[in-house]
C-alpha cells in the first residue's frame, strides 16, 4: 500500500508495505500410522520396486494380440465394402456485406483513451481545494524510480516493477480545508506476460484488510474493487491522530489507488464517492 510520508501538522501517514510473500503451507502430519516416517534415530528403509509378476505379463501380451487382431480384422471388413462418397470440399460462398464498418467513437474506444494522456483520466481537482504538502511526481507523472520510492523497500520494489512490466503512473492530490488530504494514482502496465494490474489490486486488498478495525465495501461496477475505512487512527507523539480510508480497483491494464487522510473519522460516503467517480472515467 502506497502512502505519503507526512501530512504536515495534521499527522504522519504510515509507510506503504511491500508486496507480501506467500507463506509456505505446513506439511500435514500423517495420523494413520501406516505411512509414518522414521523417527530421529531410525534409518529410512531402502526402496525396492517389486518384480513384475507373470500374470501382468500375460495380460499385457493379450492386450497387444487383441489390438493386432482387431486391426487386421477391421482392414479386411473395410476392403469388402464399397467406398463411401465424401461431401464436396467447396462450400457455399457467403456474400460480403457492402460498405465499411464505422470506427468506434473516441468515447467508445477504451484503448484510445488509455493509450493517450493518462493524466486526463484522473478525477479533476475540485474547486476551492489547495495543494497538499506532499506533492508526488513531476507534472502529474510518476516515473519508475519515483514510483518505487513510495514503498518501504524501493530497491526491491524497483525490480518487481520491472518484472511486472510497469509502463507509467499518473497521480493527483489536493487538500480540503486544513486537515483532509486526497491522493489518487493510476498505474498502467504493459501486460504482455501477466495480468499485473489485477495482481497490483490484489496486493492492495491484502494490505488494506490487514489494518485493524477496518470496514470494507465492494465498489459497484468493478468486479472485485474494494473501498476501506480504517476506524483506528495512527497516533504519534506530537501529532494529531490521523484517520485514513482507501479504495483500490483495476480495469484492463490500469490499477487505481485512492487514499484519504484526515484528523477526523472519514465516512464511507466520502471514499465511495471518489472511487465510483474515478472508476467511471476508466
Amino acid at each position: 500500500m502506497d502512502v505519503p510520508e507526512e501530512v504536515g501538522e495534521a499527522g504522519e501517514a504510515p509507510d506503504a508495505p511491500v508486496v507480501p510473500v506467500a507463506p509456505v503451507a505446513p506439511v500435514a502430519e500423517d495420523t494413520t500410522g501406516s505411512a509414518e516416517g522414521p523417527g530421529p534415530s531410525e534409518e529410512p528403509a531402502a526402496f525396492r520396486p517389486r518384480r513384475r509378476g507373470r500374470t501382468a505379463l500375460l495380460l499385457a501380451a493379450a492386450v497387444v494380440l487383441g489390438l493386432v487382431g482387431g486391426t487386421c480384422g477391421g482392414y479386411l471388413v473395410q476392403a469388402d465394402r464399397e467406398p463411401t462418397k465424401l461431401p464436396p470440399l467447396s462450400q457455399p460462398v457467403v456474400k460480403q456485406s457492402k460498405g465499411e464498418a464505422e470506427p468506434l467513437a473516441a468515447a467508445e474506444d477504451r484503448r484510445l483513451r488509455t493509450d493517450g494522456d493518462l493524466r486526463k483520466l484522473l478525477l479533476p481537482r475540485p474547486k476551492g481545494t489547495r495543494d497538499t504538502e506532499f506533492e508526488l511526481g513531476t507534472d502529474g507523472w510518476l516515473d519508475l524510480a519515483e514510483f518505487a520510492q513510495t514503498y518501504e523497500e524501493p530497491d526491491e520494489i524497483f525490480g518487481d516493477l520491472i518484472t511486472d512490466e510497469f509502463r507509467r503512473a499518473a497521480t493527483t492530490s489536493w487538500r480540503v480545508g486544513s486537515t483532509q488530504n486526497v491522493v489518487i494514482r493510476l498505474v498502467q502496465f504493459r501486460q504482455e506476460q501477466s495480468l499485473a494490474a489485477a495482481q497490483d489490486a490484489e496486493s492492495a486488498y491484502y494490505w488494506a484488510e490487514e489494518e485493524p478495525n477496518t470496514r470494507s465495501w465492494p465498489i459497484p461496477g468493478t468486479g472485485d474493487g474494494m473501498a476501506y475505512v480504517h476506524d483506528t487512527p495512527e497516533r504519534k507523539a506530537g501529532y494529531l491522530p490521523l484517520y485514513s480510508a482507501q479504495a483500490h480497483a483495476w480495469r484492463g491494464d490500469i490499477a487505481m489507488d485512492i487514499w484519504v487522510y484526515d484528523t477526523r473519522p472519514i465516512s464511507k460516503e466520502k471514499i465511495m464517492d471518489l472511487a465510483k467517480r474515478q472508476v467511471g472515467r476508466l
